[in-house]
C-alpha cells in the first residue's frame, strides 16, 4: 500500500512539473474581426512597421521645422543650452600659473602663459594666454580648438598622441600682436566605454545643462576677464576690440558665445557652420533640445548680425563612424567605445554650407572656402570688419616665429590639466544633483494641499509643464484622427481570446497592440467590463505579456487579468528595435520632443478607442507597466486622462539620481556609464522627479511593485522616493488609500499578487 501510495505522489509530482505555468495559447484557426472593426489583412511584422512609422513622421517633423525658419531668441538659446541654471562669478580676472608663475613657452614677439578664471559653480577655466612682448596688444581674440586639440597645437607645440593637427592660427594672430586666449576643451578620449564628452553630457543633461552650455560659460567668463580696465600683465588692447574665432567644437561654441554675448565685436566660425537637418546623427554631446525649433545655424547667426561674421567651411575634422567595406560601422577615431551614441561629425559640403549661409540674410556674413583651418586671410577678414587693421610689418614668418617658440609645457602636464578639467564638471555635475531636489521642491510650492479639490486645480499648470516642456508635443498630433480600427483574432486559450489591433493616431502614426478577452462575455453592451492596459519594457512586444514568450518578466499578466474577467490590451510602445528606436529620441530631442511625445498621443487614441467598445467601461481604465513599461506609467498617465489608475513595476526609483550619479558607488545602478544612451531626458532634474510625476497622477490611485532582488536600483532609494509618495497620498491628502507599495522577495519581473488585489479594488471589478 505505502509503495502505492508513494508511486501516486511521485507521478502527481512529475504531472504538476511538466504542466507549464504560463498559459496555453493556440493560433485561432479562423481569424475574424471584432464586431464593429475592419479586418485586418497586413503581413509582416506589425511592431517594426509601427516603428518605422514613427521615425518617417519625425523625419517629416525636422523637415517641418526646418521649412518655417522663423528664428529664435537669444534668451530661448541660453535655456536650451542650460545657461540659466548656473551663473559665471562677478570680478573675474585672469590668474597666471605654470612654472613658478611663469612663461612656459615664448615665440619671436610674444610670451605663452598658463592662466586660470572662475567660472560655473565654483569651478574654474583653464587655457594658454599669448601675449605680445614689449608692447600694448592689438586686439583681444578668444580662439577655441576643436575638442581634440590641445591648446598647445594652437601655439604650434608638440601635440600629444591622437592630437589632430590644424594650422596653429593661435600662433599666428599672436606673432601679429594679438593677445590670444585658447581654452582648454573637454576632449573625445574614451573614458568608461564611450567619449570623454558623452560622459560628461549625460548627466548634465538630466540636471537642465549641456557640456556645450558648459564650455560657452567658460567663454563668457574669458569675456569678462578681459572686460575688465586691465585683463593681463600686458594691459588694455590698442583697439578695445574683443573677437572669438573656433575651429570645429570650436567653430560651434564660437558661433554660440557670439550669438549670446553682444560683447563680443565678431566671430569666425570654421569646420562647424552648415544645415543641422542630421543634428540627430552627431554624437551625443553635441544634443540641444529643441534645437532645430529656431535655432539652426542661420537663425544662431542672425542674433550676431549686425556684427561681422566670417564662415569658414571645407575643412572639418573627423570623428565618429563610417561604412567598411562590408557595410559596418567602422569608427574614424577611438572614443565613442560600446556604449556611447553612435554619431559624426558631420561634413557638409559647400553648397550646403553655402545655402545655410544665404539664409542668415545680412551683409556681415562673409562665407569663405579654405583647405585649412583659420589660415591668416580668414582671421585678417574678420579683424577688418571688426575695424582692426594689421600692420603689414607685424606678419612676419610664420617659420621663423615658429622656430623661435620654445614649449616648456609637456605631455604629462597637458593630460594631468585635462583631467582637472573633467573633475571639476563631473563634480559640479553632482553638486548639482544634491541641489536638484531643494529645486523641485521650489517649483512644487505652488501646490495647494489644503484639499482634494484645490490640490487638482492647482497642479494642473505643473501638468501642463510637464506636457510641453519635458514631454514635449507635436502639434500634428493634438488632435487625434479617426482610429479606423482594424482587427483579427489572434489566439485563444481555455478562458480567454485575443485580437490583434491596429489603430490610427494621425499623421502616418499608428498604434499597435494584443486586445485579450475573458471568454464569454457579452459583446453587446449589456455589460461593462474594466481595462487594464498592460504595457512591456525595453525590446518587448505585446506578445511579451501575453503567454509563454519572456515569461520569467512578465508572467503573461496580460493574459492573468482576463482570466480574472478584465479585458486587457497590450499596446506595442517605440522602445523596440536597438538603435533603430534610440535614434528616435535624438530625432524628438531636436525638435523639442521625446518618445513619449509620440507614445501619449498614441496611449490617447489607445484608450479612446477602448472607451468607446460598448463592452467596456470608460470610467474604469487602469495602467500597468513593467521595466520601460514602468517608465511608461510615470509619464503616460499623467497625460491621458481616460486613465484612472497607475501600477509602476520593476522601475520606480529616485530616477534622477539613477541617470546622473558617476560616484563608484552609484555607478552600478546608473545609468551614467550603461549602454542605453537614449534614456536621458533634459532638465528632470530641475522638474519631475519620480515622485513629482506621482503627484502629477495624484489623486488618482497609484501603485509600485517591487522585488528586493531588482538591479533597477537598491531598495534604499525605491524607498525614499516612495516615502515622498505616500506622505503626499496619506499624511497630506487624507487618501492613504489610493497608494501603496508591494515588496516581494523575487527579481525584475511581475510578481502579479498585490497588484492584482489592487486592481480589483479600485477598478472595481470582483475577484472570482
Amino acid at each position: 500500500m505505502r509503495a502505492l501510495l508513494v508511486a501516486t505522489f511521485s507521478l502527481a509530482a512529475t504531472v504538476f512539473a511538466q504542466e507549464p505555468a504560463w498559459p496555453v495559447l493556440t493560433e485561432v484557426p479562423e481569424r475574424k474581426a471584432l464586431p464593429g472593426t475592419k479586418f485586418l489583412d497586413r503581413k509582416g511584422d506589425l511592431s517594426i512597421e509601427m516603428v518605422e512609422g514613427v521615425d518617417r513622421f519625425l523625419d517629416g517633423e525636422i523637415a517641418a521645422e526646418l521649412k518655417e525658419r522663423q528664428g529664435g531668441t537669444r534668451e530661448e538659446l541660453a535655456r536650451i543650452l542650460g545657461l540659466p541654471r548656473d551663473t559665471n562669478p562677478e570680478d573675474n580676472s585672469f590668474r597666471y600659473a605654470g612654472r613658478r608663475w611663469g612663461p612656459i613657452g615664448n615665440g619671436q614677439n610674444y610670451t605663452v602663459n598658463e592662466v586660470s578664471w572662475r567660472t560655473f559653480g565654483n569651478t574654474e577655466a583653464v587655457g594658454l594666454l599669448f601675449e605680445p612682448s614689449g608692447s600694448a596688444p592689438l586686439v583681444d581674440i578668444i580662439a577655441l580648438p576643436d575638442a581634440d586639440q590641445d591648446p598647445e597645437e594652437l601655439g604650434a607645440m608638440e601635440p600629444h598622441e591622437g592630437s589632430q593637427r590644424t594650422h596653429p592660427f593661435a600662433a599666428d594672430m599672436a606673432l601679429a600682436g594679438c593677445r590670444v586666449l585658447v581654452p582648454v576643451l573637454i576632449r573625445r578620449t574614451e573614458h568608461h566605454a564611450m567619449p570623454m564628452r558623452e560622459w560628461l553630457h549625460r548627466p548634465a543633461w538630466e540636471l537642465g545643462r549641456t557640456l556645450a552650455g558648459y564650455e560657452v560659460l567658460k567663454v563668457l567668463a574669458a569675456v569678462d576677464c578681459f572686460r575688465r580696465d586691465h585683463p593681463s600683465r600686458s594691459g588694455k588692447s590698442r583697439s578695445g576690440k574683443l573677437a572669438v574665432v573656433g575651429w570645429g567644437e570650436g567653430g560651434r561654441l564660437a558661433l554660440y558665445a557670439a550669438a549670446l554675448d553682444e560683447r563680443l565685436d565678431g566671430a569666425l566660425v570654421s569646420g562647424s557652420f552648415g544645415p543641422r537637418d542630421r543634428v540627430w546623427d552627431e554624437p551625443a554631446d553635441r544634443t540641444i533640445f529643441g534645437l532645430l525649433r529656431g535655432h539652426s545655424d542661420a537663425e544662431i547667426a542672425r542674433l550676431i548680425a549686425p556684427r561681422p561674421l566670417v564662415i569658414e567651411t571645407g575643412h572639418f575634422p573627423e570623428y565618429g563612424f563610417r561604412l567598411d567595406q562590408q557595410g559596418l560601422p567602422e569608427r574614424l577615431r577611438k572614443g565613442a567605445g560600446k556604449r556611447g551614441k553612435p554619431g559624426k561629425l558631420l561634413e557638409p559640403g559647400d553648397e550646403e554650407v553655402r545655402l545655410e549661409a544665404e539664409l542668415i540674410g545680412n551683409e556681415s556674413v562673409l562665407l569663405r572656402f579654405t583647405d585649412r583651418a583659420v589660415p591668416r586671410e580668414s582671421w585678417r577678414a574678420l579683424l577688418e570688419k571688426v575695424g582692426v587693421g594689421v600692420p603689414e610689418k607685424t606678419l612676419v614668418d610664420r617659420d621663423l616665429g615658429w622656430a623661435a617658440f620654445k614649449p616648456l609645457q609637456n605631455a604629462k602636464n597637458i593630460a594631468r590639466r585635462h583631467a582637472e578639467q573633467v573633475q571639476a564638471i563631473d563634480r559640479h555635475n553632482q553638486r548639482v544633483l544634491v541641489d536638484s531636489e531643494r529645486v523641485r521642491e521650489d517649483l512644487f510650492k505652488v501646490v495647494k494641499l489644503d484639499s482634494v479639490e484645490n490640490y487638482e486645480a492647482s497642479i494642473e499648470p505643473l501638468r501642463e509643464r510637464f506636457r510641453k516642456e519635458v514631454i514635449g508635443e507635436h502639434a500634428s498630433l493634438q488632435e487625434l484622427a479617426d482610429p479606423n480600427a482594424h482587427t483579427r483574432s489572434y489566439q485563444e486559450g481555455p478562458h480567454t481570446i485575443s485580437y490583434e489591433v491596429v489603430l490610427d493616431v494621425q499623421a502616418g502614426v499608428k498604434a499597435y497592440g494584443i486586445l485579450t478577452l475573458p471568454r464569454g462575455m457579452k459583446l453587446d453592451g449589456s455589460e461593462k467590463r474594466p481595462v487594464v492596459v498592460c504595457q512591456h519594457g525595453l525590446e518587448g512586444r505585446p506578445q511579451s505579456t501575453v503567454g509563454e514568450e519572456e515569461y520569467h518578466y512578465y508572467k503573461a499578466f496580460s493574459t492573468r487579468l482576463a482570466e480574472r474577467g478584465f479585458v486587457t490590451f497590450a499596446p506595442q510602445n517605440l522602445y523596440l528595435g536597438w538603435d533603430l528606436f534610440r535614434i528616435l529620441q535624438f530625432k524628438a530631442n531636436a525638435v523639442g520632443c521625446t518618445l513619449f511625445s509620440v507614445m501619449v498621443p498614441q496611449h490617447r487614441q489607445i484608450t479612446e478607442w477602448l472607451a468607446g467598445l460598448p463592452f467596456i467601461d470608460a470610467e474604469r481604465i487602469g495602467f500597468y507597466g513593467l521595466s520601460y513599461g514602468g517608465k511608461s506609467a510615470m509619464r503616460i498617465p499623467p497625460l491621458v486622462d481616460r486613465y484612472c489608475l497607475s501600477i509602476c513595476s520593476a522601475d520606480f526609483n529616485e530616477w534622477v539620481w539613477k541617470n546622473a550619479a558617476t560616484d563608484p558607488l552609484s555607478l552600478r545602478y546608473s545609468y551614467a556609464n550603461k549602454g542605453e544612451y537614449e534614456i536621458f531626458e533634459f532638465d528632470l532634474g530641475g522638474t519631475f522627479n519620480y515622485y513629482e510625476m506621482a503627484a502629477l497622477i495624484c489623486p488618482r490611485p497609484f501603485m509600485v511593485e517591487r522585488g528586493h532582488f531588482d538591479g533597477v536600483a537598491p531598495d534604499k532609494t525605491v524607498a525614499y522616493e516612495f516615502a515622498k509618495v505616500r506622505f503626499l497620498y496619506a499624511a497630506r491628502l487624507g487618501i492613504g488609500d489610493r497608494t501603496e507599495i508591494e515588496w516581494f522577495v523575487g527579481p525584475h519581473s511581475i510578481n502579479g499578487s498585490k497588484t492584482y488585489d489592487f486592481l480589483h479594488r479600485h477598478l472595481r471589478w470582483q475577484k472570482k
